[in-house]
């Protein structure tokens, strides 16, 4: 990998956000419609479409081709930009929360984060990973033991330095089958629990801006896990992760690629150096973000742009006016 880069430009943030702004208005107009692959469609192409006016030398890490859409406009490998300015390696997702949106339930948000290029762990085409995550004020507790260890193990480090009983803590896990034993796991440590249907990465900002959990635990996807370290290490956080491929024919493309499913990584691991940006805006209301509200001839988004070397957080909200209407 090459570490050698010049410092992006500061305002690499700015252009992000009307990224995620561009796709979180198309696929606002899908809410509620119980129509997860239009949404996701519309979403893509107005990401895909937004980019190309961004004067940066992007190729995609891993793209939407690594989960659940090899027909995606964002697959992994594909370039972004202009072709000219800064060489960056960009990980993205149009909906973070597909379902989610679909059936107007809320933290459905459009995501994207941007480093130096060769900075990202090429982590394709792995699919799926354990992930944990804490907020900065537990990072400190997060010891590489965790994966392997009880839930209430870890629960009962996190609770310690949080100066809390465990019965305090929430944990954030997406509802699947996969996660029957870490739930049961969860509430008999004392815990609570927030179950989601996907939106992960929602989840995790959740808890690394304190607004409604404490921790996340479970299995999630690889894509989504690399945009999180992104936002984990820009927030002060803390990560840990290992690859858990989900089918036979998974690891089997795993161990071809000369991946490890042993190897436990941290965010260090996953994105090197703080030569990181991060844009996240609403589609739906959520504990971070408001979504898009449409009134008339114009729309309201509301954002999270995020830069690591700084640690700098900003929130910012934007009247777009609708040329479609």
């Amino acid at each position: 990998m090459n570490f050698n880069q010049e410092h992006l430009s500061r305002n690499l943030g700015l252009d992000l956000v009307r990224v995620t702004e561009a796709a979180a208005l198309a696929a606002g107009r899908w809410m509620g419609f119980g129509d997860t692959e239009s949404a996701d469609r519309a979403a893509a192409e107005a990401m895909a479409g937004a980019m190309t006016t961004m004067d940066i030398n992007g190729v995609i890490a891993i793209g939407e081709d690594s989960n659940t859409n090899p027909n995606t406009l964002l697959a992994t490998g594909q370039k972004v930009g202009t072709g000219t300015g800064e060489a960056l390696d960009v990980v993205l997702d149009p909906i973070d929360g597909v379902r989610i949106l679909a059936m107007s339930n809320s933290d459905a948000i459009s995501v994207i984060a941007a480093t130096p290029r060769g900075t990202i762990c090429p982590l394709y085409p792995a699919h799926y990973m354990e992930k944990i995550i804490v907020d900065h004020e537990a990072a400190a507790a997060l010891v590489p033991e965790c994966i392997d260890a009880p839930a209430a193990w870890t629960l009962a480090l996190v609770a310690r330095v949080k100066d809390k009983p465990v019965r305090d803590l929430v944990v954030f896990v997406l509802d699947r089958p996969r996660h029957q034993d870490l739930i049961h796991e969860i509430r008999s440590a004392g815990a609570r629990v927030i179950l989601r249907s996907d939106g992960d990465v929602a989840g995790a900002l959740a808890t690394l801006t304190k607004a409604r959990a404490d921790l996340v635990m479970g299995t999630g996807g690889v894509p989504e896990g690399l945009m999180t370290a992104c936002a984990v290490k820009s927030l002060g956080g803390a990560m840990l992760c290992r690859l858990a491929p989900q089918s036979v024919e998974e690891r089997a493309r795993i161990l071809e690629a000369g991946l490890d499913t042993r190897k436990i990584y941290s965010c260090d691991d996953l994105v090197n150096g703080d030569e990181i940006f991060f844009a996240a805006t609403g589609i739906t209301d959520g504990a971070v973000l408001s979504g898009v509200h449409y009134q008339g001839n114009h729309a309201h988004t509301e954002s999270l742009v995020l830069r690591c070397q700084t640690s700098s957080r900003r929130i910012i909200q934007t009247s777009h006016r609708l040329f479609d209407h």
